[in-house]
């Protein structure tokens, strides 16, 4: 009897990487894009806003903290937040006006004209998320959104769209997990000079 367990692993890595490469050959010249214009954000002295629910607002803060913390080397925080932490602000703006503007309402709060705001929605439709990036749009800020289908409605709000379809959610949420860090660590070096494993420095 074939060991069925090995063979899932195998068919799940599989899916992954054959996801990641194909995400890669249509979104490389978008990722440099995006890079550069974050660390022109960030040299300008203005900050990263980042939401997403679910996974995404899991990821969304995630890529905050390597921003504010550090990545791979001790260097100077980076100004970003990720707008899925404040339970008060989240719920009472969920209760008085509803979930769609929980991201919204904080954007026209908290976002400046040279910001940047980026959006993450494994299906690219969601109804908050689109809210706030067109919120963030309409106020000035570079618009990233880390997406799914490349028809997605998310597009229209977003200065730089990044699509990750042909996968299950799980698939599409890893690529974007390694899409967060490829932008953390090519803006580390790109800002302080500095190549990691054996890369070399931008």
């Amino acid at each position: 009897m074939p060991n069925t367990v090995k063979s899932r692993i195998l068919e799940i890595f599989e899916a992954s990487q054959k996801l990641r490469a194909e995400f890669l050959s249509e979104n490389l010249e978008i990722m440099e894009h995006i890079a550069r214009a974050l660390v022109s954000v960030l040299r300008e002295g203005k900050k990263i806003i980042l939401f997403g629910n679910g996974g995404s607002a899991a990821d969304a803060q995630h890529i905050a903290a390597e921003f504010v913390n550090r990545y791979l080397i001790d260097r100077p925080p980076l100004a970003a937040v990720a707008l899925t932490t404040d339970s008060s602000v989240m719920t009472s703006i969920a209760n008085d006006f509803g979930y769609e503007e929980v991201f919204e309402k904080q954007v026209r709060a908290l976002g400046t004209r040279g910001d940047a705001a980026i959006g993450i929605s494994t299906s690219g439709k969601s109804p908050n998320v689109i809210r706030a990036l067109t919120a963030a749009q309409q106020n000035g800020l570079i618009t990233v959104g880390i997406g799914g289908p490349v028809e997605s409605p998310m597009q229209n709000a977003c200065t730089y769209y990044l699509s990750v379809q042909g996968g299950p959610t799980p698939r599409i949420q890893e690529v974007h997990q390694i899409i967060g860090h490829t932008l953390v660590e090519i803006v580390d070096e790109m800002l302080f000079g500095t190549a990691f494993a054996g890369s070399k420095a931008i």
